[in-house]
């Protein structure tokens, strides 16, 4: 399996701990009587389940199982592989602190960070696509 491969995997792993950890505190908001913050929570919870982990395992398995670039680069230029993971990390990282700063501070700078995270997402998915797509051409 190859390192960015493994990579992603990693990675998606620890963000689905991090949405069941953040599933939790949901649940135990109103029993613990958790503060207003953890409210803001649940697009998190949601951005790191589908975005964290299902999108980066996606991501990785089809790095690797998808069919050659060519001989000399089979899995395309490693480069653009890792622009696109540090583009969709940055923006699921963006958004994890933003969004619930946005919830509780109503700051328009935090409004501003969220769009930020939505399009560094939104470029590693284009820049995904951009990529795989030769590998997936028909002859």
């Amino acid at each position: 399996m190859p390192f960015l491969t493994r990579l992603f995997v990693k990675t998606a792993l620890i963000y689905f701990v991090a949405a069941l950890l953040v599933g939790v505190l949901l649940a135990a908001r109103p029993v613990l009587g958790l503060s207003g913050v953890v409210a803001g929570l649940t697009p998190v919870y949601f951005h790191l389940l589908m975005v964290g982990w299902l999108t980066q395992l996606i991501l990785g398995v089809a790095h690797w199982m998808f069919p050659r670039f060519s001989r000399e680069a089979p899995r395309g230029r490693d480069w653009i592989t890792w622009t696109i993971f540090g583009l969709l990390n940055a923006g699921l990282l963006l958004r994890v602190f933003a969004e619930p700063a946005l919830n509780s501070s109503g700051a328009h700078m935090w409004g501003w960070l969220l769009v930020l995270a939505a399009l560094l997402q939104w470029v590693a998915g284009m820049a995904f696509v951009v990529h795989l797509w030769p590998r997936v051409r028909g002859h």
